[in-house]
């Protein structure tokens, strides 16, 4: 099996769920005691979320972490956020081993499952900037986005609850995908941000949940086994 390298930290709480997706999904798929090699590298978030230099430093940030991966011997590496992927290209051009991206392995599960019409959730750059939505449109997906005070609000919980364990925001989530079900119609949502599938699991919402964390970490435990 080959090696995975995760760049972590961005935020804890959504890295702790992964490593801890990462250990239910090796139980199921593989025989008593064997789990892929991984090795997680967790950066200092303050210094990325708090960028001076906006993208560009954030960027470079990924590209340290996912160099010194490589040189720990991973042998495929994933960014274990979502919005950090507004700069994945970048960071695959830096390194010379596969990464895996969450939005490729999202799009894969969609179709597996046959949704079209999808609520994105996320942080607010997830939900308004071009990377995500343009990537799931172009894979024929129409895409429904809350409105500008729901992004808002949305966004603040995530920054300023879900990154701390405060989940006490949790059914104001759930409300905000049920009004969508109805007056949009969407047959799933997309938990487009890691720390969101902290408290909206299957079976909360009458459609269905896309946990970005757990579709992304069985694909690269599927790559890495594969």
């Amino acid at each position: 099996m080959r090696r995975i390298g995760l760049v972590g930290g961005t935020s804890p709480e959504s890295t702790l769920y992964y490593y801890k997706k990462y250990l239910e999904i090796s139980r199921e798929k593989f025989e008593p005691y064997v789990y892929p090699e991984l090795i997680i590298y967790s950066i200092n978030f303050k210094e990325f979320i708090h960028n001076p230099n906006g993208w560009e430093g954030r960027k470079e940030i990924l590209i340290k972490a996912a160099k010194a991966l490589e040189r720990a011997g991973a042998e495929i590496i994933a960014l274990t956020a979502n919005t950090p992927h507004i700069v994945f290209p970048d960071v695959q051009k830096a390194v010379n081993v596969p990464m895996v991206s969450i939005i490729d392995a999202l799009i894969e599960e969609m179709r597996k499952r046959g949704v079209k019409k999808v609520l994105l959730l996320g942080t607010k750059t997830t939900m308004t900037a071009d990377f995500y939505k343009n990537a799931l449109r172009e894979a024929g997906f129409d895409v429904v986005t809350p409105s500008e005070d729901e992004m808002n609000e949305l966004d603040r919980i995530i920054k300023e609850e879900l990154m701390f364990e405060n989940f006490a925001s949790r059914d104001w989530v759930v409300e905000l995908i049920n009004r969508y079900i109805e007056m949009e119609g969407i047959e799933g949502v997309i938990l487009g941000c890691t720390e969101l599938p902290l408290i909206i699991k299957p079976g909360d919402v009458k459609a269905e949940v896309f946990d970005t964390v757990e579709i992304h970490m069985r694909k690269l435990i599927d790559v890495a086994s594969g």
